[in-house]
């Protein structure tokens, strides 16, 4: 009896299943308490049911805020392509794609309990593999995320955690065709959140410097065979743009829109307002009268002048988005006990706790000398440095959360395995 129910809690399959209903339970009771008109209109009124919205309507790639200014590359193409292949099949705007989207966007942060389980395995065992996907199975945000947010979010989620188990199996490869491969998924992921790119150079020179220990000279042309795969994806995108908008932009062009919000001049020197709630609003009906080439260039002008105008300003706030990115507030502190919401609560408390085990977790594989301490260590150190620099949101962290709960899993495992010897079951368990 103890056997078959410690087979069916590390059976991912069952862990897909019960995370799958987790989301689609959440969608189910939240639907039920919005207007139904309301509903699909005001989830896809942003920027990627807007451009989808052109794209549906033969329009192109353009128009990020649902009046007609022309191309855009506001966003990369993958997602929005996706929405409006959703609006040719169920209709534009319809209760019946937002279902559709919310459906897919369930799938999506279901099947990372897969790619969790088996990269967890990898590195440490059945038992930390199960914790982690039982971990992102019920961890508010991943249950929250699919029916709140009309984004890439669930699948660049999905896609942080297939690289992270494509990396490990492939520093074991000496197949070219498993390095193109995974060129390939960079090429989709980088295609779909850029933001992610900034973990390539880390985690493939770290599966080319475990592959090359056996393989020498080899390796480096594997690399390069994956670097090279990975930017032939992106050169059509980055061609378009050039065509369209007369210089370089190789992936988004709204990077200097979010530098500019973190960084103001509605932040006094005495008296900071975070996070400027009027800017993104009040600088959109200029982008709607100038256009976007104009418009991103005065938005770098005015964030550079003020971030060298007042390099005290730029320290204190870096720090508050620091505490802000792993939390989900400046004050998280503050905000818990002032809040009447248990939802807050809830995800503040949640945030912090795996914002902490993930820590421990870092530690633990450092102090352990794992050889897999780098690559995980890579995503909460390298990724969220670019939210640092311009502001955070719960929703911009969400795509490295599955490794975060992995190194909770780690953490907690650690602390677990030295308290208590693990049972005769759960060793030939693991055995098997």
């Amino acid at each position: 009896m103890k056997m078959a129910l410690l087979r069916m809690l590390t059976s991912v399959w069952v862990i897909l299943v019960i995370a799958l209903a987790a989301r689609l339970g959440f969608a189910w009771n939240q639907e039920r308490k919005i207007p139904y008109d309301v509903l699909a209109p005001a989830s896809f009124a942003q920027e990627t049911g807007s451009i989808a919205y052109a794209l549906a309507n033969g329009k192109g790639f353009s128009s990020p805020f649902r009046k007609e200014t022309g191309p855009t590359a506001w966003l990369t193409p993958v997602y929005p392509l996706l929405v409006a292949g959703i609006f040719r099949v169920f209709g534009v705007f319809t209760r019946a794609s937002f279902f559709a989207v919310v459906f897919l966007n369930a799938l999506f942060s279901a099947g990372i309990c897969v790619a969790i389980f088996h990269a967890g395995k990898r590195i440490a065992g059945l038992g930390v593999a199960s914790a982690a996907a039982w971990l992102w199975a019920i961890f508010p945000n991943a249950v929250m995320v699919p029916f709140e947010w009309v984004w890439d979010t669930a699948l660049s989620a999905l896609l942080g955690a297939v690289i992270l188990w494509a990396t490990l199996k492939l520093a074991e490869s000496r197949r070219w065709r498993d390095w193109c491969a995974y060129g390939l998924l960079w090429g989709f992921t980088l295609m779909t959140n850029p933001s992610l790119g900034s973990l390539l150079p880390f985690l493939l020179v770290w599966a080319a410097y475990r592959a090359g220990r056996e393989m020498k000279f080899a390796s480096a042309k594997l690399t390069l065979a994956a670097a090279g795969v990975a930017f032939l994806c992106c050169v059509p995108w980055t061609v378009r743009n050039c065509l369209v908008f007369h210089r370089l932009i190789p992936l988004r062009s709204n990077f200097p829109l979010e530098l500019y919000i973190g960084n103001n001049e509605n932040y006094a020197t005495r008296q900071f307002v975070y996070p400027p709630k009027v800017t993104k609003e009040r600088e959109l009906l200029r982008y709607l009268r100038i256009g976007e080439t104009a418009f991103m260039d005065e938005e770098e002008r005015k964030a550079l002048q003020f971030m060298r105008a007042h390099p005290g300003i730029v320290v204190e706030l870096t720090a508050k988005r620091f505490v802000a990115f792993w939390t989900g507030l400046p004050d998280p502190v503050g905000a818990f006990r002032t809040t009447d919401s248990l939802l807050v609560r809830v995800l503040l408390a949640c945030n912090t706790a795996a914002a902490i085990g993930g820590l421990m977790g870092i530690i633990v594989l450092f102090w352990k000398r794992s050889p897999f301490a780098f690559p995980l260590a890579a995503y909460p150190v390298v990724y969220p440095l670019i939210y640092y620099l311009t502001h955070p949101n719960l929703r911009y962290r969400h795509p490295i959360d599955p490794v975060i709960l992995l190194l909770v899993a780690i953490g907690v495992g650690s602390l677990f395995r030295k308290s208590r010897p693990p049972s005769a079951g759960y060793e030939a368990l693991a055995s098997a």
